[in-house]
């Protein structure tokens, strides 16, 4: 049976390469899929915190201008979170696309 397969089958080091190879590729646990499904979430995940990053310093930076003068502190108030006195009416105008 071994004598119909050609020369390069019948070789040992051939037959432990492929059948090393083979095993890396699907069936280690660190096999090339799950390598590759890793990178990419890590991939991800680094944009996320780069994302992130600047969020803060635009929060460290609007803190720091709130926490200079009362005035800013009320413009803030007033544009962000739509706080107003008992006196005054709030119109909002939204533009469409």
């Amino acid at each position: 049976m071994l004598k119909r397969l050609p020369p390069v089958f019948r070789n040992f080091y051939f037959v432990v390469g492929t059948t090393f190879l083979l095993w890396m590729i699907f069936l280690d646990s660190n096999d090339l899929i799950n390598r590759y499904r890793l990178s990419a979430k890590l991939r991800s995940l680094e944009n996320e915190k780069e994302y992130y990053q600047e969020k803060i310093k635009e929060v460290e930076k609007d803190r720091q201008e709130l926490m200079g003068t009362t005035d800013l502190l009320e413009k803030f108030a007033r544009e962000k979170y739509l706080m107003k006195k008992p006196s005054e009416d709030i119109f909002i105008i939204e533009e469409k696309d």
